[in-house]
Parts: C-alpha cells; sequence; structure tokens
C-alpha cells in the first residue's frame, strides 16, 4: 500500500486541520462537515490524519474490529472474532462511494452462503468496515438524503441496526465522519448539516508563496514517496503523540462559566435555533484546549471553534449578504467591544 502524503506537510488549511484533530480528540463531535473548492487537499488530510494514529487493539478475527477493553459484551454473535485472544489493526479509513446502495452501507444478506449451504448469514457492510475509524464521504451533497440520514443516525448511535430479509443484526460501528462537497453542486439540507458537529470552508490558496510550496511539496511526494514521508515522519509523530495525549486529559479539561457563556452569547448573537451550536463548541473547546496542554478552557478556544461550531447552523438572513463567517466574526468581535 502506498504511504499517504504526510498531515504534517499539508501546507495551509489551517482551520481544516483543527477541526479533524478535534475530531480525532473527541470523536463524540458529530464529524466534520468540509466544503470548498476541488483540489484542496480534503481527503488528503482525512486519509493522512487517519494513517499516522496509533494502532487500534481489536478481538482477533472480529468482523467489525470490537474492543477487547469494552466494558460492553465484546462481541455481537457471528462475529467470527476469537474471545480472549487481541490482534492490532491500522485506524480504519473507509471511502464511501458516491454510487453506493443502502445494502453495501449497512450490511445484507450473504447471498452466497444462502444459496451454497442455505444459511443466512450477514454479510458486514462499510459501516462494520468503518468502527472506531474514519468513514469519508466524498461529494456527500450528492448522496440521497436517505443515506446521508441513515450515516449520521449511526455515526451518532455508535451503533448499526439491520433488520431485513429474516434477519436482525446489532453491531458497534461508532466512527467519524467526515463529509466533503462542493457548493457549487448543491448544498445538504439545513436539517442533515446541523447534525454535523463542525464545518469547514476552504478556498484555493490565493498566497504565491503558499501556491508554489503545496506544487513543490505534492511534486517532491509523487517523486519519491518514500522518502518524502520520512522527512515528515518526526513531525507526523508528535502530533500522533499530541492526540494521544490529548484524549487522555480531555476528561479533566474543566469549562468555566465564563466561557460557557460566551458560547451561549454568540449562539443568541448569530441568531442560531436549538443548543446543539452551544454544545459542539463546549466539546470542541474543551478538545482544542486538551491538544493545546491547558486545564480549563478560555475564551481563545471559544473563538477559534465558533466559526466552524456555528457557520452550518445560521438561518439565512435574505437582507444580509454577509456569509455566515463574517457573521461570527463579527459578532465575535462585537462581543468583545462591549
Amino acid at each position: 500500500m502506498a504511504a499517504s502524503f504526510p498531515f504534517s506537510a499539508i501546507v495551509g488549511q489551517d482551520e481544516m486541520k483543527r477541526a479533524l484533530l478535534i475530531a480525532a480528540v473527541d470523536p463524540g463531535i458529530g464529524g466534520v462537515m468540509v466544503f470548498g473548492d476541488r483540489g484542496t487537499g480534503k481527503s488528503t488530510a482525512a486519509r493522512a490524519l487517519a494513517a499516522i494514529l496509533p494502532e487500534v487493539r481489536v478481538v482477533a478475527g472480529c468482523r467489525y474490529g470490537c474492543d477487547p477493553d469494552s466494558a460492553r459484551p465484546p462481541c455481537p454473535p457471528g462475529c467470527g472474532g476469537a474471545l480472549g485472544k487481541v490482534a492490532r489493526q491500522p485506524v480504519p479509513f473507509v471511502d464511501l462511494p458516491l454510487g453506493a446502495t443502502e445494502d453495501r452501507v449497512v450490511g445484507a444478506l450473504d447471498i452466497e452462503r444462502a444459496l451454497a449451504r442455505g444459511e443466512k448469514a450477514f454479510e458486514p457492510g462499510l459501516l462494520a468496515r468503518a468502527n472506531r475509524g474514519f468513514l469519508y464521504v466524498d461529494e456527500i451533497n450528492l448522496l440521497e438524503d436517505h443515506i446521508v440520514d441513515l450515516l449520521l443516525d449511526v455515526a451518532q448511535s455508535g451503533e448499526n441496526i439491520v433488520e431485513r430479509e429474516g434477519l436482525s443484526v446489532r453491531h458497534p460501528a461508532r466512527f467519524v465522519i467526515i463529509g466533503s462537497g462542493n457548493p457549487e453542486e448543491g448544498e445538504l439540507r439545513p436539517q442533515l448539516l446541523d447534525r454535523f458537529g463542525l464545518s469547514v470552508e476552504v478556498r484555493t490558496p490565493t498566497d504565491l508563496d503558499e501556491r508554489i510550496e503545496v506544487v513543490r511539496r505534492r511534486d517532491a511526494y509523487e517523486q519519491d514517496r518514500d522518502g518524502f514521508v520520512a522527512r515528515f515522519a518526526a513531525a507526523d509523530a508528535r502530533v500522533a503523540r499530541a492526540i494521544v495525549a490529548a484524549r487522555r486529559r480531555l476528561e479533566a479539561v474543566e469549562v468555566p462559566d465564563d466561557a460557557l457563556r460566551l458560547a451561549a452569547r454568540l449562539a443568541i448573537a448569530v441568531g442560531v435555533d436549538g443548543l446543539r451550536g452551544e454544545l459542539t463548541m463546549m466539546r470542541a473547546a474543551r478538545a482544542l484546549a486538551a491538544l493545546e496542554k491547558r486545564a480549563a478552557v478560555t475564551a481563545a478556544e471559544v473563538r477559534a471553534v465558533a466559526p466552524m461550531a456555528l457557520r452550518h447552523r445560521l438561518r439565512r438572513n435574505p437582507l444580509d449578504e454577509t456569509g455566515s463567517t463574517a457573521r461570527i466574526e463579527r459578532a465575535i468581535a462585537d462581543l468583545e467591544a462591549a
């Protein structure tokens, strides 16, 4: 398998990289939606992050990659795992093709075994393969809404339930969903967008030196992949260690009332419906504080995560042509000036 482009070698796109790191520290954030121009490193960044994370412990032979250290029963029936035996595997990274059927996504009856042996057996789908890893959905805005809804339901519950063709299967499916798309080709319904934890906008770099460096690094990678990866191995290892350390300290990070108050004031100022925006801001700010080795969330973390936690939850204002990011930044400035 060809080595992934190093995460540390990605030039620019700081907000996207920050959102992915936050989701890696706290997978319960609810996934990351990345909208923007083609060729801006959306899938490269997601794949690169998954590649540098430490291998996960799994029940040996389990088709769902179940966690042997889980407090729950380690494996569902028929998983094929050897209880008591542990193996290690890379963090899963699964691409969901645009034309994937529901059966391929959630799993279905194993037709070959049904015809050959007359047995009803479950053939796991892409959600099973993505368990404890990442599910990447390119052009998610072109997927059928019911498939997107299904993905978000499973990502939120952490469990895939299949009841069809006489089968009744329930298996773990905990993954970070990363959706990407080009807004020029259509947008997701607001109800679906709201269920993503974070939303990021990426644009083609306009800085001349940055564009040159992007091309230079990509060309170097294509010319000598192993050598290029080796150049950034130490930097990627530092990122991986930072994520692991942040996961350990996450629960101990305090969220003071001042930080919660700022998050609530921001949500009110930009007119966000519901409380999902504030909850996401709180979790994202805590994950960012853990990454930055802080014992408590400060206003700086809240301000840093506010655009990615709120921009996809804003109601459209026909009298205000300002973009969602600018509206949030304006609200932050107003609150700081008050």
